[in-house]
This record gives C-alpha cells, structure tokens and sequence, in this order.
C-alpha cells in the first residue's frame, strides 16, 4: 500500500499486537536506573493528553490520511536537504520515517524515537521490508528521548508534542540536541478551529504552542499554514536561550 507518496511498514497492520511480536528485535537499553518523575495531568493549563497506545498503529495508516491532512505537503515544508541528521519524535510505526531517510538519503541519519518498543519492532519491521539502512530506531523514556548532543538538524513532531508527559524535560533535551542552526518543527491540530473533527484534547493553539516553547529557550523562525487540519511551527533553540527544566 502506498500513501502520501512513499511506502508505509505494516500496510494493512490488522493485528498490530502480532506484528510487533513478529518483528526484528530493537536495541532497548534504557538505563533504568534514573527516576522519571510522576507525570503531571496539566501543564500550563492544558490538559496532557494520553499517548496513543501502539494498538492504535492502524489508524497512523489510513487510507484518509494524505486527503485529511496532506502529508506530502507537510514534508515539502521541512525542506530536508540530503545529509542531513534528522529525529522523527514519536515516530509510532514509521509513517514519516521512511520518507524522512528516503530524503536525507545514504549520507543522512533519521533518529526514530518512540517510548514503545512495539512501535518501533513494527518500524523495524518496515525498514527491513524496504531495506532502509540510515534510520536508527531509538527506545526514549518520558523524560529523554537519548539523542546525541548537538547533533540534530531537524526534530520533528507530528502530532506528538501534546502527549509529552514531562513537557519541560523534553524540551530541554531536545534543545540539546540540536545544531546551533536546527529546527524543532511541531505539527499540531488546529485548536483555534472547530472544523478540525479531532478531539480538543489532541488539539493546540498557536499561542498555546509558543506560550509553552518560548519561555524554555525556542524561538519561532517562521510559520506554514498551507495544511488543511494542522499548524506547522518550526522554532530554533539559540545558544544564548536558557532550556527549561530536567
């Protein structure tokens, strides 16, 4: 099955349960040792939203995707140049993933970061299946998601920052690991539009957004509002900036 321009792992996914037991091991060497902290409810006075359980992996896939949201346009916004190191934040079963390789290309890195391992045993799965050899798929926890230091030229979250239980300490991780030059980029359902048939808690405003970014060390650079159902923010994190707390 193809959607949005490139081929997707796990097409039908009827049994996501099955697949991700069926699928190539995944490095999940988390150190245990370092304590997460109970998750908050709130932040900023914005309900935190649950994570999309990885039985719901399907629905990532829908034959209505590229029509709702349109995909394609989305990744001609982040204008990735080859060779580049990207992070797909919450990549779920690799819906972006692979074409974010496909177009960093053999001299390129995509960081794939999930805080479920059978997430990623499904995008291992894809990434056998179409022999794509420059993602390297990444067991987070709530609080790190283990990227390299200075190392990332783009982060991208679609649709994932608002499931972030500990906002502040993934912020200022992310921060991190960015080049001085990089882009957090953040797709979020329109919370200022009603037409937008997705639940308010899965939605954000812009203000909400920068009201959350800003004060932790992310500066808005520009703004793509050709989406049909998302805002698409790309924020740099200067080196002057302070990151938000651990």
């Amino acid at each position: 099955m193809k959607i949005c321009g490139w081929f997707l792992p796990g097409a039908v996914l009827a049994a996501a349960a099955a697949l991700a037991a069926a699928a190539p091991p995944v490095d999940v060497d988390v150190d245990t040792t370092v304590p997460i902290p109970p998750a908050a409810t709130h932040h900023m006075g914005r309900e935190i939203a649950q994570t999309m359980h990885y039985t719901g992996a399907p629905w990532l896939v829908r034959e209505s995707r590229q029509r709702e949201e349109d995909c394609r346009l989305l990744v001609e916004a982040l204008a990735i140049k080859p060779g580049q190191v990207l992070c797909d934040m919450g990549c779920g079963n690799g819906f972006y993933t692979l074409e974010l390789a496909r177009r960093t290309g053999p001299r390129g890195t995509v960081y794939a970061v999930d805080v479920q391992p059978e997430m990623l045993h499904m995008l291992a799965e894809g990434l056998a299946r179409e022999r794509v050899r420059n993602v390297r798929p990444v067991l987070g926890t709530p609080i790190d998601p283990r990227l390299p230091r200075g190392s990332i030229d783009l982060v991208l979250c679609v649709d994932v920052y608002h499931e972030f239980s500990h906002p502040g300490a993934m912020l200022a991780r992310i921060h991190e690991s960015l080049k001085p030059d990089g882009l957090l980029v953040l797709a979020e359902f329109r919370g200022e539009d009603p037409a937008v048939p997705i639940k308010p808690l899965h939605k954000m405003t812009k203000a909400q957004v920068r009201a959350e970014l800003e004060p932790v060390g992310f500066r808005l650079e520009r703004e793509f509002d050709r989406l049909p159902w998302q805002h698409l923010l790309f924020f740099g994190a200067p080196a002057s900036a302070t990151p938000g707390p651990r």
